[in-house]
């Protein structure tokens, strides 16, 4: 399968044209994980007419290969890949200043990109987790388990391009998958991108301040059902 994007914003608006059936719904709403799958997320958000948040995950890379996740952590979620970890034969007190590091920093990243905003109440609603792709999907699939506890009526996982395997994978545990193309040979998903560059915190920054001015988060911090208007 031949796959290319030219960047996150071009996966975005194509990613969206599979997820046209909830656009304009009150009860959906695009979370994203940052920072990466947040310029996929906004362009997936403003195509469905829908709000746009973010999901506070981290990866957790193997020590001294910082790119290679071992694992993921979100709120009181963590997730180990245990066969990569006695593969490689790392100990826990390798990974524990990892995790640790990487709490304090999902600590910044909500102070900054929500800037004291409480998370979105997802009770009864339909949450799309974007990112710009899988490869092991430890961040995902942390960050879906993290959401189902919020009690989301549905969760549906959509990515613009996934290895075969941890699509499968992710299709068993969401409630529904969709992703654009799982290409073979997969090495990672920087290769299906033209331009693969770092999403850094300010693009993210306003990219939410820009969907939030059409579509305000307050109605979704408060208890009753979001209202549109």
């Amino acid at each position: 399968m031949n796959i290319s994007f030219k960047n996150r914003r071009e996966a975005g608006v194509l990613l969206a044209r599979l997820l046209m059936r909830y656009a304009g719904r009150p009860d959906v709403i695009v979370l994203a994980l940052p920072r990466g799958g947040v310029p996929v997320g906004f362009q997936v958000a403003a195509a469905l007419d829908a709000p746009l948040d973010v999901v506070m995950v981290r990866k957790i890379g193997m020590p001294g290969y910082p790119e290679y996740a071992i694992g993921a952590i979100s709120g009181d979620q963590t997730l180990f890949q245990s066969e990569a970890i006695e593969a490689y034969g790392i100990s826990p007190g390798a990974i524990e200043p990892i995790v640790l590091r990487e709490r304090k920093e999902i600590e910044r990243r909500e102070a900054l990109y929500r800037a004291g905003r409480p998370p979105p109440q997802l009770q009864g609603k339909i949450a799309i987790l974007v990112d710009d792709g899988l490869a092991t999907g430890s961040t995902m699939r942390v960050a879906l388990r993290s959401i189902r506890k919020a009690g989301p009526a549905r969760i549906v996982v959509a990515v613009p391009v996934a290895a075969a395997e941890t699509r499968q994978q992710l299709a068993d545990e969401a409630d529904e998958m969709i992703c654009i193309g799982t290409p073979v040979p997969f090495y990672g998903v920087g290769q299906w991108y033209e331009d693969f560059e770092q999403t850094e915190d300010d693009e993210v920054i306003r990219l939410l301040r820009e969907a939030e001015r059409s579509h305000p988060l307050s109605a979704w911090t408060a208890a009753s059902a979001p209202h549109r208007g």
